[in-house]
């Protein structure tokens, strides 16, 4: 069964079209990374799926529900489908703890002392457990962002987005990150991923959807898109980032 699926797509900015017609399906436990060049309509996607940005045309359904329908209630979507983003946003004021516990507090109504054990396992899950009560600027990028995941985590998702989560990172911190996407996939959470790491996609992803000018222009296996791309567009675009 498909929990989520997208329907006939389109978000357009002014008389910019941003996404064109986007068809997909996602599985449960499935990750799809989505590549292509910048301005291909990968983090619009994300964004759409969050519900950040309304659609203009199509659907977006959620086990069979049409979440994208004007004027339905974000938050309880959101707390389904979490995201991370390419810059952290941890509130600076805020230890790495309290960053993770101020979102499940206001929207879940639960107390501290209710969160505590399972987010505390969370930080330790990722090898974070050290640097709880620390303040994000005590923290390097990977830590931050690795915090950045456990905070989306807090809110017990379904499915997580990461739209360029290590695009702002030095290289050798890439590492940290990517093996916390690992984890999750081993524990079979849903994930989109729009992504420049490209070993990375070949090697974790189910399926590769690759985006040109707002279009899903090719997708299927890694094996397939990486080694026998059926588009010129996909070829061209693979020999200047492989």
């Amino acid at each position: 069964m498909k929990n989520l699926e997208l329907c006939a797509v389109t978000k357009a900015f002014g008389t910019n079209t941003v996404l064109d017609g986007i068809d997909l399906s996602v599985s449960p436990g499935e990750m799809i990374c989505l590549i292509g060049a910048s301005g291909s309509g990968k983090s619009t996607l994300l964004k759409c799926l969050n519900l950040l940005e309304p659609i203009d045309d199509g659907q977006i359904l959620l086990d069979g529900q049409d979440i994208a329908e004007p004027g339905l209630d974000p938050q309880p979507i959101r707390q389904r489908i979490g995201m991370v983003f390419q810059s952290y946003n941890l509130f600076p004021h805020m230890t790495a703890l309290d960053n993770a516990l101020l979102a499940p507090r206001r929207v879940l109504r639960k107390t501290r002392a209710d969160l505590l054990p399972e987010t505390e396992a969370l930080f330790a899950r990722f090898g974070l457990a050290d640097r709880m009560h620390h303040y994000p600027d005590q923290l390097s990028g990977g830590q931050q962002q690795r915090v950045a995941i456990v905070r989306a985590l807090a809110m017990q998702p379904e499915i997580m987005l990461f739209d360029e989560i290590t695009s702002a990172l030095d290289p050798e911190l890439v590492g940290e990150v990517l093996d916390v996407l690992r984890q999750l996939r081993t524990e079979g959470m849903t994930m989109i991923l729009a992504t420049h790491e490209m070993a990375f996609a070949r090697e974790a992803a189910d399926t590769i959807c690759f985006l040109d000018n707002g279009r899903i222009l090719e997708q299927g296996a890694p094996s397939d898109i990486f080694t026998a791309p059926r588009h010129a567009r996909t070829k061209s675009f693979l020999s200047r980032v492989l």
